[in-house]
């Protein structure tokens, strides 16, 4: 039964992961356990400001002088560096849908530590999320072999990915000028779409980024290359474009309706944007495509339940898409767990 047709077996074609998609794989998980302890902890560290000063939610900033809310900050910034490494060893395909799992850590640390029930069937969310990371990882691409950064130029710089680029930022731009002044503050899908899009760049430039950062240390210097800066450059725009949009979006409406959407919506563009630019299905038999998108899928479902069934806990009914800033607590939602990518955005 384990047979391909000729003689051999299914191990036959699987070489295991490559060096660097392990380091990659060790860096996304304990980005993932940094950046989801540092939510509980950070949490903890305003509740206890709140008692002696003005609370987060309401314009206070007491929390500065609370070493545990720092102790946390500490954690969200060493997940992030973490993460940043991550890209530069293994694909996007692999790093990025790995973000799910801070919020397994998160939900498990809040049912211990904040006393935050977590439903059945948020239980089954978190089953999910690690069996289908388990299947992405397990049949993820191996990372190609880049010498330079002006490898990782070239592909940036070829037609398709070019097409791409020009489509997102054409389409950031109309959201932008025509659609954020009349629909922003009513419509969800503007400003995440902004993040989303914009997202799916700043990810691409991280890795190359960071790839030029791992042939540096290596001993290969690439900060000669213009071609470095122009990728920092990149980065910088990206993300301050992205965590601009992504505070309006949070600021603007419930947590429990952006975490998942951008989750997905992010999460998608990115590696679509990581098969144009690094093609890495072009290593990939269509078995190892379709597996790896089911694992997105089964990800895709465990995250949406966590955060459905999340007011379930509490035996209150779902909130409603759009809250006002008072509803929130100490300065985080009442609801929220949030992703890796909505963390480090929502402590600033």
């Amino acid at each position: 039964m384990l047979d391909d047709g000729d003689g051999g077996s299914w191990t036959d074609s699987y070489n295991g992961m490559s060096s660097d998609n392990i380091k990659g794989l060790v860096l996304a998980l304990s980005s993932s356990f940094f950046i989801g302890a540092s939510f509980i902890v950070k949490k903890k560290g305003l509740k206890k400001a709140g008692q002696s000063g003005v609370r987060a939610g309401f314009g206070g900033y007491s929390y500065l002088y609370e070493p545990l809310w720092w102790v946390g900050m500490i954690a969200m910034i060493i997940g992030e560096i973490a993460n940043f490494a991550a890209y530069a060893f293994a694909p996007a395909i692999l790093v990025t849908p790995l973000g799910a799992l801070s919020i397994i850590i998160s939900a498990t640390l809040a049912h211990i530590i904040l006393n935050e029930r977590l439903h059945i069937f948020g239980i089954l969310g978190c089953v999910l999320c690690v069996v289908g990371s388990t299947t992405i990882v397990l049949h993820a691409p191996q990372e190609r072999e880049i010498v330079s950064v002006t490898e990782v130029w070239d592909l940036a710089t070829e037609p398709a990915f070019l097409l791409y680029a020009a489509l997102v930022i054409a389409a950031v731009f109309i959201l932008i000028i025509h659609f954020t002044p009349q629909y922003g503050q009513t419509h969800v899908m503007v400003y995440i779409g902004i993040c989303s899009l914009i997202g799916s760049l700043s990810v691409m430039s991280v890795k190359a980024l960071g790839i030029a950062l791992k042939l540096t240390f290596s001993g290969t210097n690439q900060l000669f290359y213009p071609q470095t800066w122009a990728f920092t450059m990149v980065v910088l725009t990206c993300v301050i474009t992205q965590m601009n949009y992504l505070n309006k979006a949070l600021d603007t409406f419930n947590t429990a309706v952006v975490s998942p959407i951008y989750y997905v919506m992010f999460t998608s563009l990115t590696i679509l944007a990581s098969v144009i630019m690094f093609k890495d299905w072009d290593r990939q038999s269509p078995t190892q495509i379709v597996t790896e998108m089911c694992g997105f899928v089964t990800i895709l479902s465990g995250t949406f339940l966590l955060h459905k069934t999340k007011d379930m806990a509490d035996g209150s009914p779902t909130l409603p898409v759009r809250l006002p800033k008072h509803i929130e607590d100490d300065g985080f939602t009442l609801e929220g767990v949030p992703l890796r990518s909505l963390e480090p955005m929502r402590s600033t």
